[in-house]
C-alpha cells in the first residue's frame, strides 16, 4: 500500500460543539421548539441530531406555582411592611429623644434659673438685714454721741457759769482768766473717751506741731492725717485723704456745727483741706509748713462745707 494512501480512521467522531432543541408546550398545548445554538463550531460539525422534549403548562401544576407564587408575594409585601413599620418606629424613637434631650436641656436651664434667683433673693435679704443692723447700732452710736455733746455742752456752760462767779468773787481780772483757764481745763478733763470731747481734746494737743506734707504723728502732721489721728483716739476710723474724709457722714451747713464736725474747703467728694471744729466758732488744722498745726476762727479762712461723722 501506498504510504500517501488514505487510511480510514477507527475512531468515533469528535462532537466539539452540540446543538439542542429544546421543544417546549405554550399555554394553549402548542408545541414550540427553541434552539440554541453553541459555540460557533467548525464547517464539518455534526447536525443536532438530539431533542428534549420539555413538559407543557398544561402538565404543570399550575395551582401550586400560583400558589408559591401568592405566598412568595405576600411575604415580600409583609417584609416590606415589616420594614416600614421599623423604620416608622426608629424615626418616632430618635424624635422622642431629641424632644426628652430638648426637654432636658429645658428643665436644666429652669433650675439653674431659679437656683440664680434663689441665691441672689437671699443675698439681698442678708445685705438687708445687715444694713439694718448697721443703721441701728448706727443710730445707736449717733444717740450716745448725742448724749455726749450734751453732756459737753452742758459742763461747758457749768464751767462758764462758775467762771464768771469766781470772776465776780475775786474782782479782778487775773482771778478772772485764772479761773477760766481752770474751766476750760477740767472742760478737757471731763471730756469722755469715745466722743466728740475727746476728738477735740486731741487735736488740740497736737496745737504748735509741724506741718509735714504726708505726716501722720506724733509730731508732724498734714491735714487728713491729723484729722484722722483725732478720729483714732476716740476709737472711729476715717480714710487718710481729705477728699474720702469729707465724703463722709452727713453734710451740714456751717450755722449748725458741732465739736468734733470735720471742715473741708473745696468740694465735698474733692476736697483739698480738712479740720475739726473745736466750738465757739473756732477749729483746729494741719494749715501749712510755715504756721504748722493752728487753732483759728473761721472767720480767719472760712471753710466751703462740714458734714458730721459723730
Amino acid at each position: 500500500m501506498s504510504h500517501t494512501a488514505h487510511i480510514p480512521s477507527h475512531r468515533k467522531p469528535r462532537r466539539s460543539a452540540s446543538k439542542l432543541a429544546l421543544r417546549a408546550g405554550v399555554a394553549g398545548g402548542v408545541l414550540g421548539t427553541i434552539a440554541v445554538a453553541g459555540a460557533a463550531g467548525p464547517a464539518n460539525a455534526e447536525p443536532v441530531t438530539e431533542t428534549i422534549e420539555m413538559p407543557t403548562l398544561g402538565s404543570l401544576d399550575t395551582a401550586g406555582l400560583a400558589s408559591a407564587v401568592a405566598a412568595s408575594a405576600e411575604t415580600s409585601q409583609q417584609e416590606a411592611l415589616d420594614q416600614s413599620l421599623q423604620a416608622q418606629e426608629n424615626a418616632a424613637l430618635q424624635k422622642a429623644a431629641k424632644e426628652a434631650k430638648k426637654a432636658k436641656a429645658e428643665a436644666d436651664r429652669k433650675a439653674e434659673a431659679e437656683r440664680a434667683e434663689k441665691a441672689r433673693a437671699e443675698a439681698e435679704a442678708k445685705a438687708a438685714a445687715e444694713k439694718a443692723e448697721q443703721e441701728r447700732q448706727e443710730a445707736a452710736e449717733r444717740a450716745s454721741r448725742d448724749r455726749a455733746r450734751t453732756q459737753l455742752s452742758t459742763t461747758s456752760t457749768t464751767s462758764a457759769s462758775d467762771s464768771g462767779s469766781g470772776s465776780s468773787d475775786s474782782g479782778s481780772s487775773t482771778g478772772s482768766s485764772d479761773s477760766g483757764s481752770s474751766a476750760g481745763s477740767s472742760t478737757e478733763t471731763q471730756a469722755p473717751s469715745g466722743t466728740a470731747a475727746a476728738i477735740v481734746a486731741f487735736a488740740r494737743a497736737q496745737i504748735g506741731d509741724a506741718y509735714v506734707m504726708g505726716g501722720t504723728g506724733p509730731n508732724s502732721w498734714d491735714c487728713s492725717g491729723l484729722v484722722q489721728a483725732a478720729y483714732a483716739s476716740a476709737g472711729i476710723d476715717l480714710p487718710r485723704i481729705s477728699g474720702d474724709q469729707s465724703s463722709r457722714g452727713t453734710s451740714v451747713s456751717l450755722s449748725n456745727l458741732q465739736p468734733g464736725d470735720v471742715l473741708y474747703w473745696g468740694s465735698r467728694s474733692g476736697s483739698y483741706h480738712v479740720a475739726i471744729y473745736v466750738g465757739g466758732g473756732k477749729y483746729v488744722g494741719a494749715q501749712n509748713p510755715s504756721t504748722g498745726v493752728v487753732e483759728r476762727s473761721l472767720d480767719w479762712d472760712t471753710p466751703s462745707g462740714a458734714v458730721r461723722i459723730l
